[in-house]
């Protein structure tokens, strides 16, 4: 798939192995060097630092929502630019050890992350009312868990990757509760010439962090008005607090269009006559990409 990347790309992944991130990792790259990162933040920081090449973390989920953990930190603590979006497919399994030998019912305890828990909310209350759930930091930590359990009736929830890993029986398939469950991940780069994704894109963004002015009456009317009134499409917009008091924010606004030197330049200029402050945290490639089951794991 990536044939002419040299090894000594390196990129960092929110791990361990048998993460959805690792998996995203898998689907859009081939051969780099792959380094696994216990937390967001360190995964961030060893772009930053140059440890790594690239960074790839989860930034959003169709069912769940942003991963405040990845906006905050890239806002607040270390400014690393977006260099592409990966978009995969999300499915959720039930995993428990191969010496186990009960069904379903017999099921007492749940472990995974809770954004692996919420997309499985309605599954695991008609089918698993009584278990009791348990949090970890990924679904692939809690698959490595239940991988020493031996025939203890305990679970996790996670993916096919993570069954494979670490050797783990799916119990059942695609217990998440809605069937379009997608995960957005940022690729982050300091030097964007690192990034060789051979997978053709479906289209370009650019996201932009507002800080508005003082509060007053009209103001994010105006700001989104200097958006319509020149037919630019936003796809995403989201507001997350300063950490400077209450009611304080700032703004993430997803436009679906690469920058370019008419409409941005104008628009920015609008807003700076607002006394909005503008930084540009991206404008990138967006890759929807699927997942061979038989090729991937």
């Amino acid at each position: 798939m990536n044939g002419g990347y040299k090894l000594s790309v390196k990129i960092g992944y929110l791990g361990p192995r048998g993460t959805f991130t690792k998996l995203a990792v898998d689907v859009a790259f081939n051969g780099e060097h792959k380094i696994p990162f216990k937390t967001i933040p360190q995964c961030i920081d060893a772009v930053n630092d140059g440890t790594v090449d690239l960074g790839v973390v989860p930034i959003e989920n169709a069912i769940e929502g942003t991963v405040h953990l990845t906006i905050d930190y890239l806002v607040h603590q270390v400014r690393v630019p977006i260099v592409a979006e990966i978009v995969v497919p999300i499915q959720q399994n039930l995993l428990v050890n191969k010496q186990f030998s009960g069904d379903l019912s017999d099921i007492k305890e749940i472990y995974s992350h809770k954004h692996a828990i919420a997309q499985c909310q309605q599954y695991l209350h008609k089918h698993l009312p009584h278990a009791e759930i348990h949090y970890t930091d990924s679904t692939a930590s809690a698959a490595e868990w239940i991988s020493g359990t031996n025939s203890r009736p305990v679970a996790a929830i996670g993916n096919l990757l993570a069954a494979k890993e670490f050797n783990l029986h799916v119990l059942r398939e695609n217990i998440h509760d809605y069937p379009n469950n997608h995960t957005r991940f940022f690729v982050l780069a300091k030097d964007a010439s690192k990034l060789k994704i051979n997978h053709e894109k479906d289209l370009e963004k650019t996201t932009l962090l507002i800080f508005l002015p003082e509060d007053r009456a009209g103001v994010l009317h105006q700001v989104l008005s200097a958006f319509a009134w020149r037919k630019m499409n936003l796809s995403k917009i989201e507001s997350r607090p300063m950490k400077t008091g209450l009611g304080n924010y700032f703004f993430i606004i997803d436009v679906n269009e690469p920058f370019d030197d008419y409409l941005f330049p104008g628009a920015i200029g609008e807003l700076e006559a607002l006394n909005c402050e503008i930084d540009i945290l991206g404008t990138y490639p967006v890759y929807h990409l699927s997942i061979d089951v038989d090729k991937h794991l």
